[in-house]
């Protein structure tokens, strides 16, 4: 005879095991995705004092238009400014619904078809429509972004409102989390809808001692790893060194760069968040491994890093993320169920203890 499962009951006395910042992130988009939930707005201006990217563009979908292209200056310290940019890239992923992927597991993702990752995401296919004027309003900070947004439109018009962009998007998201951080010239970040461009400006900057870029290039392990900074894979071709790129300046690649937003020390892993991954702004979990004298690095991974382009200014705490509002917000909104929250990890949340 089949014995059924014995069913548990809720002990309001069982003490659960404290939660990391990594583990109530997790549990909320658990728990949205069971009982249904949206992804929070976004802040407003007197928690984070940015232009949300949908106000840079107007009109309905397949009859977008620019609205604000500008980018303003920002008089702000090596700390103001690191933080800032982990803010904005949090504020974003918050938006599109704190996608997870953990390429430190080697293990079937939760939802699709893919392998190697676990994942864990609020957004699905009804939501495509919701993120779109945001991701139009990236592409406004670039040069061709006007010309990708008309371009779109008519892809629109023929296939629906539900029609996930053509072009990819991840540089542009980049370029417009260094616009609202206040890098407004391009002579300190080249916006641009190819991250080989700012690459290569970052390199320049390394090699002929420009001081007007607010990046340099590095190759990975070469300098410490700080939140603000970025890493950067080279798809095609698969690049390993800044070296291989040296040998291409200028021309065409498909590259990919990440915000790093935080070091978790204790389990050995680099937090990125980029956009584009698999259709939205998601946090990656990146293996690292500890070093002598330049902190935490990363280590190996499905698709080998070959860039650290480092911020010119000084580093901040290694729990950046923590402090974000827009994590902050989340945490303490009161979304949290417990059915969600399995997945404790190990270390008191920050974020959850400012509540």
């Amino acid at each position: 005879m089949r014995r059924c499962p014995r069913r548990r009951t809720h002990d309001p006395k069982r003490r659960r095991p404290p939660l990391s910042w990594l583990a109530v992130v997790v549990a909320l988009a658990t728990s949205a995705i069971t009982v249904g939930l949206a992804a929070p707005p976004r802040l407003p201006l007197n928690s984070l004092d940015v232009m949300p990217p949908s106000d840079r563009v107007t009109g309905a979908l397949g009859m977008l238009r620019v609205h604000e292209q500008s980018c303003q200056s920002r008089d702000l310290t090596d700390q103001q400014r690191r933080q800032r940019i982990v803010d904005l890239a949090v504020q974003e992923w918050s938006y599109f619904g704190f996608t997870v992927v953990d390429y430190t597991e080697n293990q079937p993702s939760t939802r699709g078809p893919r392998k190697g990752r676990r994942r864990w995401s609020l957004l699905n296919s009804s939501d495509t429509s919701r993120v779109a004027d945001s991701i139009a309003g990236y592409w406004t900070v670039t040069p061709e972004g006007t010309w990708i947004i008309n371009n779109q439109n008519e892809r629109w018009k023929r296939t629906g409102a539900d029609t996930r962009w053509r072009t990819p998007w991840s540089a542009a998201f980049i370029s417009w989390v260094m616009c609202e951080s206040g890098l407004a010239e391009s002579a300190q970040f080249q916006r641009a809808v190819a991250h080989h461009t700012y690459i290569d400006q970052a390199i320049r900057a390394r090699d002929r001692a420009l001081s007007s870029a607010a990046f340099t290039a590095h190759d990975i392990g070469e300098t410490s790893v700080s939140p603000g900074d970025l890493l950067c894979s080279g798809r095609r071709p698969a690049y390993r060194s800044l070296a291989d790129r040296r040998r291409q300046m200028g021309e065409g690649a498909r590259t990919h760069c990440d915000v790093v937003v935080a070091l978790d020390l204790s389990r050995r892993r680099i937090l990125t968040i980029g956009g584009n991954v698999r259709a939205t702004v998601a946090l990656k979990l990146l293996p690292a491994r500890p070093t002598t004298g330049s902190g935490l690095q990363p280590a190996g991974g499905r698709r080998p890093l070959f860039a650290h382009l480092k911020l010119r200014a000084q580093p901040i705490a290694s729990d950046a993320l923590d402090h974000s509002p827009a994590l902050r917000a989340a945490v303490c909104s009161g979304r949290l169920l417990p059915v969600a929250l399995t997945t404790a990890d190990v270390a008191p949340s920050a974020a959850l203890a400012r509540c």
